[in-house]
């Protein structure tokens, strides 16, 4: 174990990019300097549920409507690699989740990032904020092929395009499961991701998002709201 006379230096070098790092920043939801998240910022993350309709009739639980601090730090977290934001971000989900949990002993399966947007970021958000949701993700779905980018269409391209492109990677035999992804726009994806599961032999008791985007949960509209996994 090292001594003090070791230690002493790398803590000290620590504290001193942890610095830095704080005094380099801006809030992700307003720009405030010298701070990653801002108190009244903090206090707009706090969960507000909405629940919104996917094409197939699914009810999708989700914590937080995807328009101004919330959609900022999401696309800050996605976009920028800002992965302490997954913690605030993350507590909203933990609400969302435990509402639909009631009850049940079902795992969290996250809907699987895209191939590229793993290779891009070097991590996969629902994972990452199921995790600081204080649960542990079942990887039971994986990416199966290569899709369109979602921005841009509408409820039937969202369909087509999402059509075949998950697999199961685990049998269910009848396990109760919440299907968890970000930010839910039309919902297609999560119906593709509950279809598969559901012929796997899972049991998708809910569906929960950290967002559901103003156009989808019929808020007001952002138009810098975007979706891209």
């Amino acid at each position: 174990m090292p001594g003090p006379a070791t230690s002493m230096p790398t803590l000290r070098s620590l504290g001193l990019e942890t610095l830095a790092f704080l005094l380099a920043a801006t809030c992700a939801g307003c720009g405030t300097p010298e701070t990653l998240l801002c108190d009244p910022c903090r206090r707009e993350l706090r969960p507000s549920p909405v629940e919104v309709r996917t094409p197939r009739g699914r009810t999708v639980r989700a914590a937080l409507t995807y328009q101004g601090v919330a959609s900022r730090c999401i696309r800050r977290l996605k976009d920028e690699g800002e992965t302490l934001l997954a913690r605030p971000l993350g507590a909203a989900l933990a609400a969302a989740v435990a509402e639909s949990q009631r009850g049940t002993d079902a795992a969290a399966v996250p809907v699987p990032t895209s191939r590229s947007a793993f290779r891009r970021r070097g991590y996969r958000v629902p994972d990452l904020l199921i995790r600081r949701a204080g649960l542990r993700p079942l990887r039971a779905l994986s990416a199966a092929s290569t899709r369109r980018d979602q921005r841009g269409l509408g409820v039937d391209g969202r369909a087509r395009n999402v059509r075949g492109s998950l697999r199961a990677r685990l049998r269910g035999e009848g396990a109760p499961v919440i299907l968890i992804d970000d930010v839910v726009t039309t919902g297609a994806t999560i119906d593709e991701a509950a279809r598969v599961l559901e012929r796997a032999g899972f049991d998708v008791v809910a569906a929960v998002a950290l967002a559901a985007t103003p156009l989808h949960s019929g808020f007001p509209t952002d138009s810098s709201a975007t979706r891209r996994k």
